[in-house]
């Protein structure tokens, strides 16, 4: 079976444990006007010009984002980092875009990473019908959930879909038994605000299955240069990181209300 695929990340350390292997799909439900992967969202690949400069010249040659891969060639990828996997503890983790929209070839990989004995990891909005995540959890070794702002209207303004369905299969999936970590992206103004960061927490407490921990993923504006190549608005290009002491104390916030939390991923 192919799949969609825009970039393979190797010894990556931040998208689940150990060292792993790290596979982005193409296609995107969500719209987040501060996506770091922009080129992500449509399905299809893109074509765009870059400028190279060599010797003092300048040369404009056309890039393609996204190709097709069979799952047999992208096992026979993964199978080459296997040993590192091993000795680290690590694995492979599907990222995205987001993974859910391929669902038959992301289920695909699943079972064959599980069969050769690598650990698998999801990093997802969770935005799909609950059949599609049932049938993939028992698949799947870690979720990496993203939970990006608790009132609905927001939500649907910053990423352009409700939340409704988000929060309700995070709470399936923790009665489910799935092993999660909770991922929130500190966008300055907007999942920062007292308001949210308190009804996250009092959302968050009433999950019935305990998860491993919360990610609060720092703002960075690094994908300015990909707003720009690509011909997209950049709806965040003036804001700057938060300070160090402004997510202190909404790590200690979550601290306080009984949770494990890190900061970045």
């Amino acid at each position: 079976m192919d799949g969609m695929i825009f970039d393979i990340k190797r010894f990556a350390i931040h998208d689940g444990p150990g060292i792993r292997t790290t596979i982005f799909l193409k296609g995107c439900p969500l719209k987040c006007q501060w996506c770091h992967n922009p080129e992500s969202i449509d399905k299809n690949p893109i074509c765009i010009e870059k400028t190279v400069q060599l010797n003092g010249h300048k040369f404009t040659e056309k890039e393609t984002i996204g190709y097709q891969i069979s799952s047999e060639e992208l096992m026979d990828e993964l199978l080459k980092e296997q040993v590192f996997m091993q000795e680290s503890g690590g694995g492979v983790t599907f990222s995205g875009g987001e993974p859910l929209l391929q669902y038959d070839f992301l289920a695909e990989m699943l079972q064959t990473c599980q069969a050769s004995g690598i650990h698998t990891t999801l990093d997802t909005s969770l935005f799909a019908n609950w059949s599609v995540i049932e049938k993939i959890a028992g698949h799947t070794n870690l979720f990496l959930v993203d939970l990006k702002i608790m009132d609905d209207q927001q939500h649907q303004l910053y990423t352009g879909v409700s939340n409704k369905t988000i929060l309700e299969n995070i709470q399936r999936l923790t009665r489910n038994g799935s092993l999660i970590t909770i991922r929130i992206p500190m966008i300055p103004g907007v999942s920062t605000t007292p308001e949210n960061v308190n009804e996250s927490i009092e959302f968050l407490k009433t999950l019935k299955h305990p998860f491993g921990r919360i990610d609060l993923l720092p703002f960075h504006n690094t994908a300015k240069e990909k707003y720009k190549r690509f011909h997209m608005e950049n709806h965040f290009i003036k804001e700057h990181s938060l300070k160090k002491e402004e997510l202190a104390t909404i790590k200690k916030q979550f601290e306080n209300a009984g949770f494990t939390v890190q900061l970045g991923g």
